[in-house]
């Protein structure tokens, strides 16, 4: 086979039906095979989370991913709370040898202080940064990152990607990364990131973007589940 992308996916088992959503949206439009690694920290045996100040499961994990890849190749590495409109084919096709990772490089201040499981949303540099990574896995500087040495970073080491020098991280078009409810509602956008809440929770159902996260849901169940059969 040709070419298959490597996903690395954030999961969290609160929200387990915001990472099977997000596959869902990413094989509805996908014009190659992709292969998903969900980032489920009870199967990362050689990795115990010690962090105490995170909003959900895989936000330290996620940066594990050239470790999981065995420091080759590339891979995608996306938050679970998203949906993809966009043949992810071309966000693959991004892929800058030159850059150890790329990045939307959200440059804003938060219009919404509480997010999630009244989790703070606090303003800090590069944030969002680490939502949607493309991995060169085989990049030098990434060797450092072992289980331990992750283990035992701050989060703003990691999230702020301080293990690189600013050349090395390559930019990607804010589209890759959406961010609802902080940024205008459009259409011409490639991939949603519901950063403050997804619409699987009841007090985001009906929020901005909402509608593209309940089609995928939809198409989701579509097909193998009729209401009869759930009791």
């Amino acid at each position: 086979m040709d070419e298959i992308i490597d996903l690395t996916v954030g999961f969290d088992q609160r929200e387990a039906v915001a990472y099977h959503t997000f596959v869902q949206s990413v094989l509805e439009t996908a014009s190659v095979p992709c292969r998903f690694m969900p980032l489920n920290t009870k199967s990362l045996k050689d990795y115990d989370e010690t962090h105490t100040d995170g909003s959900n499961e895989f936000i330290y994990s996620r940066f594990l991913v050239p470790h999981l890849m065995n420091f080759k190749g590339w891979a995608i590495y996306a938050d679970g709370d998203m949906i993809c409109l966009e043949d992810i084919k071309k966000l693959w096709d991004l892929r800058d040898k030159k850059y150890a990772v790329q990045v939307v490089k959200h440059n804003y201040e938060t219009k919404v202080t509480k997010k999630y499981w009244g989790n703070k949303n606090e303003n800090y540099p590069r944030k969002n940064w680490s939502s949607v990574v493309i991995w060169n896995c085989s990049h030098d500087k990434h060797k450092i990152l072992s289980p331990n040495f992750i283990q035992n970073q701050t989060g703003s080491f990691l999230h702020r990607f301080h293990w690189l020098n600013d050349d090395e991280i390559g930019s990607i078009d804010k589209k890759w990364n959406w961010l609802a409810m902080e940024y205008e509602e459009k259409k011409e956008v490639n991939l949603i990131h519901y950063t403050i809440g997804t619409p699987c929770f009841k007090e985001y159902s009906n929020k901005s973007f909402s509608s593209y996260w309940n089609k995928s849901f939809s198409n989701l169940l579509d097909g193998h589940y009729k209401k009869e059969d759930l009791g």
